[in-house]
């Protein structure tokens, strides 16, 4: 079913306009991932795929893909693609391609996802050690690590006040210590 959600995204994208890349390595081993199954739906492999002119309208704008498709979107101005990334839902992750480490700095200061790559893709959920995990729409917590082990335990606080503490001169009822310790107070306030 997922398999053919993906097809039926690209189909989609396709019929409306999008530029749709089949990236397969060896051209031909597998089935063109735009095409009706025509398998039967047997196969159960995807050549990655690029998407350009992909369009906000269309459902693999809208969806977390999971699945080797990558749309692509153009900008002129570094302020378009970040307003782009900010006005839908958080994503769960974003990558970053680049060698300026201030305007990297940039974008991951204005946009707000679950995780970040930088110069890579999925190297972030990975690695055992970070936190992996999504925002919003695409999740609520992290899991892997200590993060994740932290995720599904539950820390129970536990606080127990001893009989001298201070505090319980303000607790009710009140008698001549509270009346004493509040005109100390006016005093020096």
């Amino acid at each position: 079913r997922h398999l053919a959600r993906l097809r039926t995204m690209l189909q989609q994208a396709q019929t409306q306009g999008a530029d749709v890349q089949n990236m397969d390595p060896a051209p031909g081993a597998m089935p063109d991932p735009a095409a009706a199954v025509q398998d039967g739906g047997t196969s159960r492999q995807m050549a990655p795929v690029l998407v350009f002119g992909a369009t906000s309208g269309m459902q693999l704008m809208q969806e977390e893909i999971f699945g080797p498709i990558l749309p692509v979107v153009s900008y002129e101005r570094l302020d378009d693609a970040i307003a782009h990334i900010n006005a839908g839902p958080r994503p769960l992750a974003l990558y970053w391609f680049g060698t300026n480490d201030s305007v990297r700095d940039d974008v991951l200061a204005r946009t707000v996802s679950g995780g970040v790559s930088v110069n890579d893709t999925l190297m972030h959920i990975a690695h055992d050690n970070l936190p992996f995990g999504g925002v919003g729409d695409s999740g609520w917590g992290a899991y892997h690590g200590e993060s994740g082990y932290l995720r599904f335990c539950h820390q129970k606080s536990v606080l127990v006040q001893s009989r001298w503490a201070m505090g319980s001169l303000f607790y009710p009822p009140y008698g001549q210590r509270f009346d004493q310790v509040m005109g100390l107070l006016r005093r020096w306030l």
